[in-house]
């Protein structure tokens, strides 16, 4: 895909949702954290319909390690795995507190030393709570990149260091969200809506659905 086809894909979304964001109710860094972890293989509907009720409760490191982890499994249930992410969650908040004085790091680095963060969680935070350029690529974002060409590759990372290094600089920020928004709504896995899509006639994908 030519640096052309790329800057209008771009401009179409973009045109499309102009303040794009993520789907996950939050109002601190650390909220978003939390909100992050527990959406791993779970649905952002699912996660926040928990974090209400949670957050209202524990919304600080300090108070989710006094909740604790059979507490906190209490209000996660609902959520898959939740036995592994309660236990991530108050040993990231632990360390939060003794390391970083309650606050969530600003550096990818911190962030994926923290229990139960990688490089994806690590991506989401920095970009939409800290307003820095990354794209954290789950499986909506690695479809989209695939099929349309916009960003090939056989990896996440892969994938991930492409749309850094060939998405226009003035489109960076805000990447992430328009595509995991696309791949989720649009770009769908077993049946894409192409019919309904805004950048069709740009995307690289030949076996293009019709209209029933």
């Amino acid at each position: 895909m030519n640096p052309q086809k790329r800057r209008e894909i771009f401009r179409r979304l973009q045109a499309a949702n102009p303040s794009p964001t993520t789907e996950l109710s939050y109002g601190t860094p650390y909220e978003l954290l939390v909100s992050v972890v527990l959406s791993a293989q779970a649905t952002d509907k699912s996660v926040n319909a928990a974090t209400k009720k949670l957050f209202a409760d524990a919304n600080t490191p300090e108070k989710m390690v006094a909740l604790g982890v059979p507490s906190l499994e209490s209000y996660i249930r609902t959520i898959g795995l939740f036995r592994t992410k309660a236990k991530n969650v108050v040993a990231l908040s632990r360390l939060l507190v003794q390391e970083h004085r309650g606050q969530v790091p600003a550096g990818r680095e911190a962030l994926e030393r923290l229990p139960g963060v990688g490089r994806k969680t690590a991506n989401v935070v920095l970009n939409t709570a800290f307003g820095q350029p990354t794209v954290a690529v789950d499986t909506h974002i690695f479809r989209v990149a695939n099929r349309t060409g916009l960003a090939p590759g056989k990896d996440v990372l892969s994938v991930e260091r492409k749309l850094l290094k060939f998405t226009p600089p003035e489109y960076l920020q805000d990447a992430h969200h328009w595509l995991i928004l696309h791949g989720r709504y649009v770009c769908l896995a077993r049946r894409p809506a192409c019919p309904q899509c805004l950048i069709r006639d740009l995307c690289e994908f030949r076996p293009k659905t019709r209209d029933l």
